[in-house]
Parts: structure tokens; sequence; C-alpha cells
């Protein structure tokens, strides 16, 4: 092998080495290559290149001249629950308006910004200036002239956390427990205004200072609980309500500890005949008041009932026997309790 390569090294002794130097001295000196002589100068051109102006005298939107409204007054915002309070610091929303409603009688939105302090560019003039923070709010009218303004708005509000549990001092599971929150006073029509739906419990609620009702559901039947509650400014309002009541898990089974029996549709009233809830299913599982119920179970052609009363914060599985039951077509028209035919 080795003398092989050294015969095809001889081979390429001529001509190549030629090209191998050559290509070698162009590497060492590129300018040789491309030094010309005046004639081969003179067959190029010379091209003057447009002026480029400077990357900076571009369109800046921050520029005055690019930017109209910051010529105008600057009006400083910020907020405070309470006259006494810090300014907030985040959660604001701020909307300015056209004090005069449009054709179609509503004011017209200028500008908006969210978070603390803000500010806006304003001409000269008088603008309604609304802050929200959460379901608090204040509005106020502010004329601008041609000098800055800061103004601080008082919002006079509060927050409310709300939470319950059970009689006792038991625990409700969360996702089991809403509120909601309505006005303190009744309308014409003897309702109360519904504010917000939905609370979850634990969370800050921030409204303006005053009165307002909550309604307390645990479960979706009839343990509801209705408070009234004092929001005062600058404050968090704790409330924790009381439930009496209890959760059911019903079945229907051939004997005691049975196995439940499937497509059974239940039925719970109260002992005067009325309607608290209805489900089908092998376990129906529901929160009652405290209380007295009849419970009826439906499966197939048959009937079954079983009088029971719940106990506040005692939580049990409640059996009912399928045995002895009555025909659905014997009781349709028979009331609960009693022997005589509904009309």
């Amino acid at each position: 092998m080795g003398k092989f390569f050294n015969q095809q090294a001889a081979i390429g002794s001529g001509k190549h080495r030629q090209l191998l130097v050559a290509l070698a001295v162009s590497l060492l000196a590129p300018a040789n290559l491309f030094a010309g002589s005046a004639s081969a100068q003179s067959l190029a051109p010379e091209v003057k290149l447009p002026t480029i102006p400077a990357i900076n005298e571009y369109a800046n939107p921050k520029a005055p001249a690019n930017n109209p409204i910051a010529n105008e007054p600057e009006l400083v915002l910020s907020a405070k629950l309470a006259e006494n309070g810090e300014n907030i610091g985040r959660g604001l929303v701020w909307r300015v308006f056209s004090p005069e409603p449009d054709p179609d009688g509503k004011l017209q939105l200028l500008a908006t910004s969210k978070g603390g302090t803000t500010s806006f560019n304003l001409a000269p003039g008088s603008y309604l200036v609304h802050v929200a923070f959460g379901r608090a709010g204040a509005t106020k009218r502010i004329t601008m002239t041609r000098a800055k303004r800061n103004e601080t708005m008082i919002l006079d509000a509060g927050g409310v956390k709300l939470n319950a549990v059970l009689s006792g001092g038991g625990r409700i599971p969360q996702d089991q427990l809403r509120f909601s929150i309505y006005e303190d006073h009744e309308d014409a029509t003897g309702e109360r205004a519904l504010i917000i739906p939905d609370v979850k419990p634990e969370s800050v609620v921030r409204l303006n200072a005053g009165t307002y009702q909550i309604v307390s559901n645990y479960g979706t039947a009839n343990a509801v609980i209705r408070a009234d509650i004092r929001v005062e400014a600058g404050k968090i309002t704790e409330a924790n309500v009381e439930h009496r009541a209890a959760q059911l898990t019903m079945k229907l089974v051939r004997e005691n500890g049975g196995e439940a029996l499937a497509d059974t549709a239940w039925s719970v009233l109260t002992t005067s005949g009325d309607i608290v809830r209805e489900s089908v299913g092998a376990f129906a599982s529901i929160v009652l008041a405290e209380g007295e119920y009849i419970i009826i179970a439906k499966n197939k052609d048959k009937i079954y009932q079983r009088d029971f009363k719940v106990v506040a914060g005692r939580n049990q599985d409640v059996e009912v026997l399928a045995t002895g039951g009555a025909s659905a077509a014997s009781t349709a028209n028979q009331p609960v309790g009693g022997d005589e035919p509904l009309d």
C-alpha cells in the first residue's frame, strides 16, 4: 500500500503541482486577483448612493409631533377605599366618559386604564370619570383646564369574606357551598335585587359601604340561610353562617345492608306534602335542612316510602326496604299520607 501511494504522488507532480502552487499564491495574496489596470477601473461607472436618514428621524409614537394627545394637559388619578386610607395599587378599572349622551342616550367612552394610579391626557373641558374596584365604584365630574391636575377618588368601600359551617362546627365541603349577595332593601315587587351570584367561600368581594343580605346555599335543596351584613369602608368583614343540615345518601334495598336497586326514582317531601327534591338513580344524595321528611322510592311498578328525621350535622346513609310496596297504579290518585283521593 505504501508503494502505491508514492506512485500516485509522483503522477501529480507535473501540471498538478503547478496548479497547486498557483492556488497557494492566490490565497496568500488575494489583492493581486482584484488589482486591475487604469483602463479596467474606467469600466466601472461611479454610483452615487442616496442619503439615508438616521433611524431616529423616523416616526416616534412618543414624540409630541406624532402624538397630539400628549400635548393636552395631564390628569393624574388615584383612588382610596376610605378618606384616611392608602392609595390602591392595583385592581382598579378607570373609564373616562363624555358628559353629554350621544343620540342613543349613551355616554361616549373616551379612554380606559387598568391598574392603580393612572393618568390621561385630556383636552380642556368637562368629563365624567368612573373608577371600579371589584363591585365597588365611584363617579366624579372633572373639568380640565390647560394646567396639569391631580385627583384622588374616595370609593367609600370595603370587602366581605363569606364562609359557613355546620351546626357544632363541622366543616362543609366548599364545592357544595355557594353564596349570593343581595341589596338590603326590597323593590316595589317585594324582591331584593341580586348583586352578585355564586360567590365562592373564602373569596373577598369588594363592595361599597352599606348593608347587604347574603344567602348561603348548602347543596341544592332546602339548606338555605339568610343573614344581613354591614360592610365598612376600608375594612374586610368576615361573615360565617351556620347551617343546621345534613347530607343523606338514599338507596332502595331488598334487605338491610343489601345492594341498591337500580332505576329507582326518588322523591323527598315535607310532612305537609311539599316536594323538596326529585332524582333518579340507585344512590340519591341530597343535603336537607334539619326536620322531618317522607322519602318515596319508585322502582318498576312499585312504590315504597319511609318517614325520616334529619338531625343537623349528622350525615347518614338511609335505606328504604323494598318490601310490602304499593302498586304505582293504585296510589296514583292517593295522597302521600291520607286515604282520600286527590282532586
